[in-house]
């Protein structure tokens, strides 16, 4: 695309790493785009493009146009750069395999796509490969995307089952035959001459225009009359009118018309014909959807807010009962002339850190325009900013504008806060603050996908500590589906993300850009240690010198197992009952007369005068929580544990002696040996507990028998439900609407294709499903990796902490021997 609109000299290839929106030596070494690239460039070519008055007749592809295009990654692991770059888009152009068809991931986007309900066209690429199946692939868009394909060009193989040469265009009943080279040079064939050369293709670009107006006719009112009005031939309707009913049918919302184009950009065969149908049919930014933006509590289209009756209707949400005796047309008013002090609105989409720009904050602008030095207020943060520098991007290159217009996409350079998703706002005056109530203006925010794929990031020195996190915290400013976590039970440093891609190419951003000393490991599992039985009061005096004072106490201990929903009530009389993560601690002193004074504190005749009640039970319980974090056995936390402790002032407080820091070692001591003796006896003992995940899990009626088999048996884990819930991803409406038959979809027979072979999907085995199950975390660790493998790449799941549980015998024994085997 580049190359064809001048923009570019030569022809970048993947394989040599001489792309231009493929420029991170990540990117290069890969073969794989990783992060989302910008480029503007203009087509046709601004020296090619006719005058107005030739415009009037001709196609909208005749006269020059600017095209924002942004080039996103394809691979699951960079959902959330896919995410964001949708968020502002018109239009789109979705690329498929002729070899391999609809893939997972492309299943994936497209929801997204219909979520903020992008018009899209399909280019199936890779014609020229062996194994390409034009036919097969049209179907597929049918039965796995949920729309009726347009069939608008045909493949051209020479001879009918030869080489792929070019393209036979079903809108303009014409075909295109490239010659080798850089694909600049192509000859044009109108229905004669290919009825003389290629007469099995003729007849088929014959059917592909029956086929083509057939199906517009029944999504659109205007091409009936078109049709009818040219005697019903579907030959003789104009190709300008069925490009206007093609776009027509693309704008209109509820429409399920998916315009396909073929090609081979590898030949440079098919990629002209494509850019006209960008022009021709995706829509220009005045056409797309009005953007949906929210004031206060008000939500509603920018379209609303510029006319001024979204303002009117947050005014009326809140203003005060004197203030509503306004006329209706003062707050008009009112709402105009802040409106008209809006001088820009625009969303940051993406964050960048340049080694030699600095932060660069990409912004796709909605309305006005965003001038270089003006002030900048970010309605999410409530920051005011100064805009020094702006830039139009061109991949990894720059050029310096001075105001990025409404429907562009720039680069603002220097901005110190502003994040991805954020909203930002200029005004007249070039005042810090807008006017009330233009600074609780947001556009719709970017959704951040869930992570599900761990791994600990440990620095190679304490020093590095304090680097580390800046270089993480500077990450995440650039890609928000990152996510930093401390383990408090291990004390790692956790970065999660979508896939184990995904934190390959976040620990090479940390190691090589941005210079961290650190390196990435597997993580640690904290489990807990529960005890299975009751153990036999345990009474323990201590009775030691403490800092040169003597101290001694003592006091009675009980363990027991603990599950807050099934065991006893603790006594009433107690003097203390708390629980503390999963360990219930109850205090009985049942000779200790406890009176609480004029102050409104608690004391006791009994107590040495340096003791009260508060600290003995403050005391106590500290001591009790030290014993309790670390198990008899397995020297893990103590998890659903009861420990009743009884002080007995007759036995257990000797005077002065007792001191606060006696009565807690008293406590340590006491409940330590009540665990150990837990253990000593041969009917009770203690068992390892591990975290288990709450885990939705959304895969296709296929794949269904194999995860739940898996997430049974191989994992540990226990199924709660299956539903026939629609999975995160797909918008509701589209759920609704009903599957299409790929045996009414028009597609060109496969010159290579077995006639034996079945190609129409079934519809019943893509039925999305929900399965809900509870899984160790262990097990889930790295899973994300097995469920692609057994879905086909078209699972997906997110997962929550739900509790700790008892393992099983068989399962103890594997993972301490696993864990054993690690330690030596």
């Amino acid at each position: 695309m580049l190359y064809y609109s001048g923009f570019t000299r030569r022809i970048g290839d993947v394989d040599e790493g001489s792309t231009v929106t493929d420029f991170l030596p990540a990117e290069r070494a890969r073969g794989i785009t990783i992060q989302s690239a910008a480029i503007t460039f203009h087509w046709p070519p601004e020296s090619a493009g006719g005058g107005a008055e030739a415009a009037q007749s001709l196609p909208k592809s005749a006269l020059s146009h600017t095209i924002n295009l942004i080039d996103t990654p394809g691979h699951a692991d960079f959902t959330f750069e896919v995410l964001r770059s949708l968020r502002i888009l018109d239009g789109a152009v979705c690329i498929l395999d002729g070899v391999a068809g609809v893939e997972a991931q492309t299943e994936q986007v497209w929801h997204q796509a219909s979520i903020y309900r992008i018009p899209r066209v399909v280019y199936i690429n890779k014609l020229d490969r062996d194994g390409a199946a034009f036919g097969r692939t049209v179907r597929e868009v049918g039965s796995r995307l949920g729309g009726w394909p347009a069939v608008c060009q045909i493949p051209w193989f020479e001879g009918g089952n030869g080489r792929f040469v070019g393209v036979a265009d079903a809108v303009n009943l014409q075909g295109l035959r490239w010659s080798d080279g850089d694909g600049k040079s192509l000859k044009m064939f109108d229905l004669q001459q290919l009825e003389g050369e290629e007469s099995q293709l003729a007849k088929e670009v014959k059917r592909a225009r029956i086929a083509l107006v057939e199906l517009l006719s029944e999504h659109d009112e205007e091409m009936v009359e078109k049709f009818f009005e040219c005697g019903e031939d579907h030959l003789a309707v104009p190709p300008s009118d069925i490009v206007n009913s093609l776009r027509r049918c693309l704008l209109e919302q509820r429409s399920k018309i998916i315009p396909v184009f073929a090609g081979a950009s590898f030949r440079n065969i098919g990629v002209q014909p494509l850019l006209d149908a960008v022009i021709n049919l995706l829509p220009s930014p005045p056409e797309t959807q009005d953007p949906e933006v929210s004031i206060g509590d008000v939500k509603g289209s920018l379209g609303r807010l510029l006319s001024g009756d979204l303002l009117v209707e947050q005014n009326e949400k809140v203003a005060s009962p004197k203030s509503k005796q306004k006329k209706k047309s003062v707050v008009q008013a009112e709402s105009q002339s802040s409106i008209n002090k809006l001088e820009g609105c625009a969303l940051a989409f993406k964050v960048v850190n340049d080694a030699k720009r600095g932060v660069l904050v990409y912004v796709r602008v909605y309305s006005g325009s965003l001038d270089r030095n003006s002030t900048l207020f970010n309605t999410n943060l409530n920051v005011s900013e100064r805009a020094p520098r702006l830039l139009k991007m061109y991949a990894n290159d720059a050029v310096e504008v001075d105001s990025i217009p409404a429907g562009h996409i720039g680069v603002v350079v220097g901005l110190k806060h502003a994040r991805t998703g954020d909203t930002l706002v200029s005004c007249a005056g070039n005042k810090p603050v807008p006017p009330e109530p233009l600074n609780t203006l947001q556009l719709r925010p970017i959704d951040v996908p869930p992570p599900v794929f761990f791994a600990s990031v440990e620095p190679h020195s304490l020093g590095e500590e304090k680097k580390l996190q800046e270089s993480l915290s500077l990450l995440l400013r650039e890609d928000p589906s990152l996510h930093v976590t401390v383990d408090e039970d291990s004390g790692q440093t956790l970065l999660s993300g979508m896939g184990e891609l995904h934190l390959e190419i976040a620990r090479d951003r940390l190691i090589n850009d941005l210079k961290a000393k650190a390196s990435m490991g597997r993580i640690e599992i904290g489990y807990r240690e529960s005890p299975l039985g009751l153990s036999k009061p345990t009474t323990k005096i201590f009775d030691k010198e403490v800092a040169g004072r003597k101290g001694k106490a003592g006091c009675t201990v009980v363990v027991e197992p603990f599950d807050a929903d099934t065991s006893s009530p603790p006594p009433r009389d107690a003097l203390l009952t708390k629980t503390n993560d999963g360990n219930q601690v109850i205090i009985l002193a049942p000779g200790l007369s406890v009176e609480v004074n004029k102050k409104g504190t608690e004391e006791s005749p009994i107590l040495p005068p340096s003791l009260d009640v508060n600290s003995v039970r403050t005391s106590l319980y500290n001591g009790c929580l030290a014993a309790l974090a670390r198990g008899p056995q397995f020297t893990f936390p103590m998890h659903s544990t009861r420990v009743t402790i009884t002080l007995d002032p007759a036995e257990h407080i000797f005077g002065n002696d007792t001191t606060t820091s006696a009565l807690s070692a008293a406590a340590r001591l006491s409940t330590t040996s009540a665990l150990r003796e837990l253990i000593s006896t041969s009917t009770s003992s203690t068992a390892l507990m591990e975290p288990v995940m709450n885990v939705i899990i959304s895969v296709d009626e296929a794949s269904l028998g194999a995860v739940v088999h898996d997430i049974s048996s191989s994992r540990g884990g226990h199924i709660i439900s299956l539903d026939e819930d629609i999975p995160l991803s797909a918008p509701a409406e589209e759920a609704e609407q009903p599957p299409i038959d790929p045996t009414k979809v028009y597609a060109p027979a496969d010159p290579f294709e077995s006639p034996s072979v079945d190609v129409s999907m079934p519809s019943t085995g893509n039925r999305p499903r929900t399965i809900t199950a509870k899984v160790p975390l262990k097990e889930m660790v790295g899973y994300l990796k097995h469920l692609r493998s057994l879905t086909a790449g078209r699972g997906t799941f997110v997962m929550s902490v739900d509790r700790f549980e008892n393992m099983s015998a068989p399962r103890q024994k594997a993972v301490l021997a696993e864990l054993r085997g690690d330690y030596y």
